[in-house]
């Protein structure tokens, strides 16, 4: 039978045999090096650099020394599972927060009747204070000599004809603000009838007993209510004036001791965020001389940074409604205790900075709510 030669199958041979034996002398030379030492590479303990841990390489069974230095991505985040759970938790943040816009939270405010208040009052005051800016411009030795164009009268009259309107609608706005501590007093009336507490010689004490013995936060707030709303209607001719300026009067009273017993539960609050932050403080600084870390222990360092975090905005707003309440008292003390000396520009300012925080406030409570609206 006659074969078939292939011109190149005794070079391909050689070429094998050659590879074969090479191979076969470099595994010869390798054991015969590492031969007193059971097949492994003795390292000069004199060397700079120290030994390092072998490990197995994942293209193949053999050892790679040093492959420690370069940890695959997908193995950091299966050793650190909770940095998957963090980068998720702000791009989710991001992403709900963009969600709630400037346009919807002013929206969701002026639907009530607070929202509709303060922002009024935000216009009205920036009203009076360019109207005070003028009125010191005016007088002053630099215009004073000045000839006024026509047109400036008739401005300043439209401003303090829309400044007075302002403050109309703003008190029509907070009309029947006393049925809310009216509702307070009545359950707790119904209360005490309820187990009894009211009764006395087989006969039910009426509702104003119960009126005259609530708590005094809820019994000046029932009767600020009251005197603002005969004012009120004084303002729109149903009352007469004098009777209308007397409630003026007690309503600017029970406005003033409103605000002083505001300004005492403020102080409390305070006290009392201050307390709490100090304790989870103190954890975390405790924690920190045990030797635990953010990475030894995430979940209980993320969670009293949360709460630290919290306390802290809940601080913030304490303040700014202390700074709201410190604005109150002082343009409320001008009225009730007749206060002369730079009455319009001390008015001026306090209530535009008390409409300022105030609205704040507000907006940040709608933003919160449209916010948790929004992740549900």
């Amino acid at each position: 039978m006659s074969s078939i030669s292939f011109p190149h199958a005794a070079h391909d041979h050689t070429s094998s045999m050659a590879s074969s034996a090479a191979s076969l002398q470099d595994s010869e030379y390798f054991n015969s090096f590492g031969s007193s030492s059971g097949g492994s590479i003795q390292m000069n303990p004199l060397s700079q650099h120290p030994p390092r841990t072998p490990r197995r390489s994942t293209a193949s069974g053999s050892q790679v020394y040093g492959s420690d230095i370069y940890t695959p991505k997908e193995e950091l985040l299966e050793n650190q599972p909770n940095l998957i759970n963090e980068e998720v938790a702000e791009a989710v943040q991001e992403r709900e927060k963009s969600r709630v816009r400037a346009t919807e939270i002013w929206r969701d405010m002026l639907k009530t009747s607070y929202g509709r208040d303060k922002a009024f009052k935000i216009l009205q005051y920036i009203m009076r204070l360019y109207l005070l800016f003028h009125t010191t411009l005016a007088k002053s030795s630099l215009f004073r000599h000045t000839k006024r164009p026509p047109w400036e009268a008739e401005m300043t009259k439209r401003l303090e004809s829309g400044i007075a309107g302002f403050s109309l609608t703003r008190k029509c706005l907070i009309l029947f603000n006393w049925l809310g501590p009216l509702t307070s007093v009545q359950a707790r009336h119904h209360l005490d009838e309820a187990f009894g507490g009211t009764k006395s010689k087989g006969k039910k004490r009426p509702l104003l007993h119960t009126i005259l013995h609530s708590p005094p936060p809820t019994l000046v707030e029932l009767m600020n209510g009251v005197s603002d709303d005969i004012a009120t209607f004084s303002r729109l001719g149903l009352i007469g004036r004098r009777t209308g300026e007397r409630a003026a009067y007690y309503a600017d009273w029970c406005w003033l001791l409103t605000t002083l017993m505001n300004l005492v539960e403020n102080a409390v609050e305070r006290s009392v965020i201050i307390e709490q932050q100090h304790q989870v403080e103190s954890r975390s600084y405790t924690e920190s001389l045990r030797g635990a870390t953010a990475k030894s222990n995430p979940t209980a360092s993320k969670i009293d940074e949360t709460e630290l975090a919290r306390l802290q905005r809940k601080d913030y707003w304490i303040l700014m409604s202390r700074w709201k309440l410190l604005m109150d008292l002082i343009f409320v003390s001008y009225n009730v205790f007749g206060f002369k000396r730079a009455k319009s520009p001390v008015q001026t300012f306090t209530g535009l900075a008390a409409a300022l925080l105030s609205t704040a406030k507000a907006y940040e409570r709608h933003y919160l709510e449209l916010l948790k609206a929004a992740k549900a």
